[in-house]
């Protein structure tokens, strides 16, 4: 299992499994994605490379995250995958570097609903698991 969604009264929560820091990342962003279409069905048209930085692995996390609501809000940029990523220390920040493929928003996606925000509420990094909160 790479995600699971648990319960909350008003927006969505879920955690997202792997094997390393950066899977778990991986996973978030599948699961994010899925919160508004499902990312199985949205084709791998496009590619894109992010780079983002964190002072801490929690708001690394955050920000990558609010970079795929970026890019679906300015580019209709909607993830199918994130291809490759690497996290690592760069002084006293994190930074991430990562691959997307996904496609622009159509007719052909359906959205379920929208997110307007990653939260810092009940966010969790760990080992082998990280957990999130948006703001729908």
């Amino acid at each position: 299992m790479n995600y699971e969604f648990l319960e909350h009264t008003s927006d969505a929560k879920f955690r997202a499994y792997g094997k390393s820091l950066e899977e778990c990342f991986a996973n978030a962003a599948e699961a994010m994605t899925s919160v508004m279409t499902d990312p199985e069905k949205v084709d791998a048209k496009i590619t894109k490379a992010v780079q983002i930085t964190g002072k801490d692995l929690k708001q690394l996390l955050v920000n990558f995250l609010e970079e795929l609501l970026f890019l679906l809000d300015t580019e209709s940029f909607i993830l199918h995958k994130v291809s490759s990523i690497k996290i690592n220390p760069k002084g006293k920040e994190y930074f991430l570097s990562a691959t997307l493929s996904g496609d622009k928003i159509n007719e052909k996606y359906e959205l379920l609903t929208g997110i307007k925000a990653v939260t810092y509420m009940d966010i969790e990094v760990a080992e082998n698991h990280v957990q999130v909160v948006v703001d729908i």
